[in-house]
């Protein structure tokens, strides 16, 4: 039975979506404007790990991930939407191209990060400049009902008529009325207001033509938009890192509910941040990393994805690169694990009484577990274990490897875990020669030769795995 943990009700419940057989999934995306960071990632490994699950348990998931290129200001986080830089024009003018540029071209990037690290693609990607009717028309919408206000050429979001605001972020109106951070805008009612339409100063490049002004949305507008164009007024799971919960999707309740009278999400899924030696992680500390740092250093993506499970989502994860080094090991173990069982020949009939059945199960349960990953992947590594174990005391039939087999595909339907096709490239015919004499020398009982030879293919970049019965498999480093 499935249980998630919904930030909105602070507790973890039964999941039952509003459609049998079905889930509605909205992940906020990036913003455009430079490289999604390992902070970025992590959610977004949550979010593909999540669909992973559930359409390995039975469901048929529908999974939007939005791309914000328009609207996200500089000081989103401290305002409601209305001060600060946009993020897009901020990266314009840092590298001299235009907006849409920009946009394009760290989109891509994005998308090639999601391949590296084995996503399943969102069934669209949709981006705030192709959905500017469907946000005019909700922020009419939102003046009609009295829930928002224009003035000078904006329209701002009444949070005081919005008798649920503060839900989902705990947040009281009359304790955001002491923030000292929240700074009066002159066309604003009150300091917590949020933007919903802005008026474009002369210099604006992205800008609109609106009943209000030629302007541009707020960043909160474009979710709800966009999440019920693709899946209506109400949805099943919205996730998002911890930082959305307020002000970003406690705004988008306020919108999407105020404008349709319906529950935007019944869950409501955050991840915790990440931290890189125990620090937040920020450029000018020096501690600031994408996935391409990962990689320069000689780590696969792989080698991050596997470390990012290692720690259940709702704790915080701290990034070392002693950590990521133990990822990659064991990540060797899981792919030495698939070679063994693919190259395995059964030589007995004798049945394993280890219960592969029950391991599958309690791997199962611990994802069903609010996606416990980490208690997941301790599963995991006992079956390697004990796979391990009982082919090298030749203890497994064609029937006990079947059903291992089946485990493995089974568990990493969830963890998305790709074993990189060089490991299993075609292996040069010197290095068979090499593993031909070794085996040749192991039968004449002419151990030394055979070490020597295992050295020696290992410093050209192979390893050699003794199987049963005589057999090896080679490895590619």
């Amino acid at each position: 039975m499935l249980k998630l943990y919904n930030t909105l009700t602070q507790r973890k419940e039964v999941f039952k979506s509003l459609e049998v057989g079905k889930v509605k999934m909205y992940n906020c995306g990036p913003t455009v404007y430079d490289f999604a960071h390992i902070g970025n990632l992590r959610t977004f490994i949550f979010a593909d790990t999540l669909r992973r699950h559930l359409e390995n348990i039975g469901y048929e998931v529908r999974q939007i991930m939005n791309i914000t290129d328009v609207g996200h200001l500089t000081a989103d986080d401290l305002n409601q939407a209305d001060s600060g830089e946009d993020k897009m024009l901020k990266a314009s003018k840092r590298e001299k191209k235009t907006p849409q540029d920009i946009a394009n071209f760290y989109t891509e990037k994005f998308f090639e990060d999601l391949e590296k690290l084995n996503f399943k693609k969102a069934h669209f990607f949709p981006r705030a400049t192709a959905h500017i009717p469907q946000i005019i028309k909700m922020v009419e919408i939102l003046i009609e009902k009295g829930l928002a206000y224009k003035k000078n050429g904006n329209v701002f979001y009444d949070v005081t008529k919005f008798k649920d605001y503060g839900k989902l972020s705990k947040k009281k109106i009359a304790d955001l009325k002491e923030n000292a951070r929240l700074e009066e805008h002159p066309d604003k009612r009150h300091g917590y207001d949020f933007a919903l339409w802005l008026k474009a100063p002369k210099e604006h490049i992205l800008k609109w033509e609106s009943p209000w002004s030629l302007g541009y949305p707020g960043w909160h507008i474009e979710c709800s938009a966009m999440s019920i164009e693709y899946l209506g007024e109400t949805m099943d799971i919205h996730t998002g890192g911890e930082d959305h919960i307020f002000p970003h999707h406690e705004n988008e309740i306020a919108q999407s509910e105020g404008c349709t009278g319906k529950e935007f999400a019944n869950f409501w899924m955050h991840v915790r941040f990440l931290l890189v030696d125990d620090k937040k992680m920020s450029k000018s500390k020096g501690n600031f990393y994408i996935l391409s740092d990962i990689l320069a250093k000689g780590y696969s993506a792989m080698d991050f994805r596997l470390l990012m499970l290692s720690s259940h989502y709702r704790s915080n994860l701290n990034f070392t690169w002693d950590g990521l080094k133990q990822a990659s090991t064991n990540l060797k173990k899981i792919t030495r694990f698939e070679t063994r069982i693919r190259n395995y020949q059964p030589l007995t009939e004798a049945e394993s009484e280890i219960d592969f059945k029950k391991y599958l199960a309690d791997f199962t349960e611990a994802m069903d577990n609010d996606l416990n990953t980490p208690k997941a992947l301790a599963i995991l590594f006992e079956i390697i274990s004990e796979t391990n174990k009982e082919i090298d005391n030749q203890k497994l039939n064609q029937k006990n490897l079947d059903l291992i087999k089946f485990a493995w595909e089974k568990i990493n339907k969830d963890l998305g875990i790709k074993i990189e096709e060089k490991k299993f490239a075609q292996i040069p015919a010197e290095i068979i020669d090499l593993a031909e004499k070794r085996s040749d020398a192991k039968k004449g009982n002419d151990f030394s030769k055979a070490d020597t030879l295992r050295k020696e293919i290992e410093e050209q970049g192979y390893n050699i795995d003794d199987l049963p019965g005589g057999n090896y498999a080679i490895i590619k480093k």
